[in-house]
């Protein structure tokens, strides 16, 4: 068996008294306390995340932004310095590779940040990809360390966190999707006001070597302010509450954009990209496509369950990719994967849960929107 990788903040999650889960072939903390005491904090305080599992990668040279063009579903070369943008990593086929985020560093220079269980096929697909543009690739995954403070609390948290100097711009005026610079302890940092949430926070990256005491200096400043340490198992619930998709669940190599409702994120006008013929080619009328639902009770759907169109059809119409009871609204909640016939908002719905017909509407994404 392959031995799962651990990240430079392992010990202090060891010191938190963290359960641990493989991730993506990494030994990541799922909790530290309880998954509802995690995901309250964020939704009203903070909490904050070991993300290192998150693959870098580094795009330098005159061609990177075309090069990103052909290699990425969205237009990169528009995006102005400062900037970050979500976009997809397609297969010639159509189907989703990786979603990832792009941050354009300077005019001939870019990172990109992966999944972690995707790192290999990112890489993969970019080397293969770069052959006649002026731009180079390096993976810095190995090097770095990414930490996310989420959560109403977040921006206070940051600027109140010792030993961060120089960011530029400043907290209060980095946009949403925006990057700043600035030290740490004297050490390269890298702000990103982005998350994975549905609340306002920031990520940031910094070499290995500064990330354990980075950590405690956010868990000292957060303190006051409600600052917990949160795991996987808070951190999916928040997404699916925010509607946001999950590699291996609502995207894989067997779905393209438009069904999980990322129609938006491609750049259907590019003169070429890879995937551009396939997604011509493939989406058929009878595609499933993408669907939040919504119920009622306490007993919530699972990944996998199958979904009816009435409570004695025999035949399903579709399959819960991500379920929960949501703690913040108090209901049951998916995204599900179902025939367009059944995907108008305000459509009822039923899940199977271990052998019972939960009735569930189809609603719009997300589930929930914090307030601005």
């Amino acid at each position: 068996m392959t031995e799962l990788r651990t990240t430079a903040l392992h010990d202090r999650h060891e010191a938190l008294g963290a359960s641990f889960t493989d991730f993506g072939g990494w030994l990541m903390p799922v909790r530290y306390s309880s998954d509802l005491a995690e995901h309250h904090a964020v939704r009203t305080g903070a909490g904050l995340f070991d993300i290192s599992h998150m693959a870098e990668f580094l795009v330098s040279g005159s061609g990177s932004a075309a090069f990103l063009d052909y290699a990425l579903a969205g237009a990169l070369s528009p995006m102005r310095v400062g900037k970050a943008k979500y976009s997809l990593v397609l297969a010639e086929s159509g189907g989703i590779v990786d979603d990832v985020i792009v941050y354009r560093l300077a005019e001939d220079r870019f990172l990109v940040i992966a999944n972690a269980g995707n790192r290999d096929a990112v890489a993969a697909a970019f080397a293969d990809r770069i052959d006649g543009f002026a731009a180079s690739l390096e993976d810095q995954t190995d090097d770095m360390s990414l930490i996310a403070v989420q959560g109403p609390a977040a921006r206070a948290i940051v600027e109140a966190t010792a030993g961060i100097a120089g960011v530029a711009p400043a907290f209060a005026d980095l946009g949403y999707y925006a990057w700043s610079s600035g030290t740490f302890d004297g050490e390269a940092l890298f702000v990103a006001r982005t998350g994975y949430t549905g609340e306002d926070g920031f990520e940031l990256l910094v070499p290995n070597g500064a990330a354990a005491a980075l950590w405690d200096a956010l868990l000292t400043a957060g303190e006051p302010r409600g600052l917990v340490p949160a795991g996987l198992a808070a951190r999916d619930t928040l997404r699916l509450e925010a509607g946001m998709p999950l590699y291996g669940h609502e995207l894989s190599l067997d779905i393209v954009p438009a069904q999980a409702g990322l129609g938006r994120v491609v750049a259907v006008d590019k003169e070429d990209f890879v995937g551009k013929a396939g997604l011509s080619a493939v989406v058929a009328s009878d595609a499933p496509v993408l669907v939040g639902l919504a119920g009622e009770g306490r007993r919530a759907g699972r990944a996998g369950y199958a979904v009816f169109d009435s409570a004695d059809t025999a035949t399903p119409v579709g399959e819960i990719t991500s379920g929960a009871l949501s703690p913040t609204l108090g209901h049951p909640i998916a995204m599900a994967f179902v025939s367009p016939a059944a995907s108008a908002p305000g459509t009822e719905l039923f899940i199977d849960v271990r052998g019972t017909r939960i009735p569930a509407t189809v609603t719009d994404l997300p589930f929930y929107r914090r307030n601005k």
